[in-house]
């Protein structure tokens, strides 16, 4: 009988793949605490890092016949989807070209980091949530259904993104917000109902 702790769910791979996704999810809940300079900045080191680790996971096939409950319902996505579209302001929208949509539109296809990154969040929260129970069972299924929305749709996200993000880091445009962006940041609170649930979340997850 296999041991707990030599399940694939501890392996190396995976264990770093943990790490990076929580590290991910801890940066988009609080990122209203950044510039807009430091948050592109952060978000082009830290997206190729998962989609790097999600790469080289093992695979697994899911054990139970009950699916992984899911965390992050409709209201925490569009809030995470605000809170980045308003970090990025003007930066926000992108072309579209890696999509069968765009072999048959005739004008471009618009796409929003936000609504890419929060896509992404949305996985990894629902993920790191369920392994953190700490079952192995469930842990081992979450890990199959993340890997396999890895390989489906989340991956080819993390890609748009960071194509999107490097032309907006690299660009010639300047990033710091104008004036009246300026002052929409330092009106918005930064201890609202979102990042204080998630940060308290964060506490606990950490104490556990």
């Amino acid at each position: 009988m296999e041991e707990p702790l030599e399940h694939i769910v501890y392996s190396k791979n995976v264990i770093e793949f943990v790490t990076v996704a929580k590290e991910f999810c801890t940066f988009i809940e609080g990122c209203e605490h950044y510039s807009r300079t430091d948050f592109v900045t952060v978000a082009t080191r830290i997206i190729p890092l998962i989609y790097i680790k999600a790469a080289v996971l093992p695979k697994i096939e899911v054990e139970l016949d009950e699916p992984i409950e899911k965390t992050v319902d409709e209201i925490v996505y569009e809030q995470v989807q605000a809170s980045v579209a308003f970090k990025l302001g003007r930066f926000n929208d992108y072309l579209e070209v890696f999509t069968a949509d765009m072999q048959r539109s005739d004008t471009p296809i618009i796409a929003f980091i936000a609504e890419d990154i929060a896509d992404i969040y949305q996985d990894l929260k629902d993920f790191i949530s369920a392994y953190r129970i700490g079952a192995v069972e469930i842990m081992n299924d979450a890990l199959a259904v993340v890997q396999q929305d890895f390989e489906m749709y989340w991956g080819q996200r993390i890609v748009n993104t960071l194509r999107a993000l490097h032309a907006v880091l690299y660009g010639e445009e300047d990033l710091e917000e104008e004036e009246g962006e300026e002052t929409l940041q330092k009106e918005r609170k930064t201890d609202n109902w979102f990042v204080s649930r998630m940060q308290k979340d964060w506490q606990e997850e950490q104490e556990d």
